[in-house]
């Protein structure tokens, strides 16, 4: 499943290619990819309109379509587990899977996805919920203190909390842990004040180094082979390796200690970790 690096570099690439560029019609193929919206009311609500932006939040794109009056409207997109986000010419067939297509004044935007578990509908509520940006100067180590004050849970599930902070997911809470020298199995709550501030470096660090890799994938979605930036590629061709500390590298040695890296599972999730350096 995507990540939140992985969607901030896809929002990278595709605000350059919709800013600007107007609505002319919307065909939902997938009606359930498109609740609780529906496809009458998405087209009602952005059709006749230009896309003024691609945000983000957490894992979320935000896709702010402006209409004639003036209101901007927000379009959620979530990528599900196999989702794909692109624009094209619009002269080549579409996808079989193919769930939402836009047709935009030049081109066509399109949202296909195999197994269906994305999303792309205007209901911003759920996103009110969702803690602070960890990439945002806002987000402070007094922040992730708070968020993770008291808690009994272990920190690497309570990292996965979006109401803690939005976007970091199970591969990068891994990453974070082990960049920060700490047991994924430690109570969150019994973290010392310069744990939860070295975490909070972690955090940043392997996010930003995320995204630096990704930007150098190639997201050419001509000829079937679309390149997208999942999991840590390196964008450096289809022999280029996946570059993670830890992360699905169980039996595999530590690069900081040597000792053989570990998989345990937490809250029905995989964490891979080091128990020589993260003990």
């Amino acid at each position: 499943m995507p990540e939140m690096p992985e969607v901030e570099v896809l929002r990278r690439h595709l605000e350059p290619r919709l800013k600007g560029r107007g609505i002319v019609g919307v065909d939902v193929r997938r009606e359930r990819m498109v609740r609780p919206t529906g496809g009458p009311g998405l087209r009602q609500g952005i059709v006749g309109g230009t896309f003024a932006s691609v945000g983000r939040r957490g894992k979320h794109l935000l896709f702010g379509v402006q209409s004639a009056g003036g209101l901007v409207r927000s379009v959620v997109g979530h990528l599900g587990m196999t989702g794909r986000m692109y624009v094209d010419d619009g002269v080549v067939p579409l996808p079989r899977h193919a769930a939402v297509v836009l047709a935009l004044d030049v081109g066509r935007f399109v949202f296909e996805d195999a197994r269906q578990f994305g999303r792309f509908h205007l209901d911003t509520v759920s996103l009110g919920v969702m803690g602070p940006e960890p990439l945002d100067a806002a987000w402070t180590v007094a922040d992730l203190a708070k968020g993770l004050r008291d808690s009994r849970q272990p920190v690497k599930v309570r990292l996965l909390d979006q109401a803690v902070v939005a976007g970091v997911g199970n591969i990068y809470a891994s990453e974070a842990l082990h960049c920060a020298g700490i047991d994924p199995g430690r109570a969150a709550g019994r973290l010392k004040a310069e744990e939860v501030e070295r975490l909070w470096g972690a955090v940043r660090q392997v996010l930003c180094e995320a995204i630096e890799l990704g930007q150098r994938a190639s997201l050419d979605f001509s000829g079937g082979n679309d390149g997208l930036f999942y999991f840590g590629s390196s964008g450096e061709g289809p022999e280029a390796g996946e570059r993670f500390r830890v992360y699905d590298r169980e039996g595999e040695p530590c690069g900081r200690c040597g000792a053989m890296i570990l998989r345990r599972v937490q809250a029905a999730r995989s964490t891979f970790f080091c128990p020589g350096c993260q003990s």
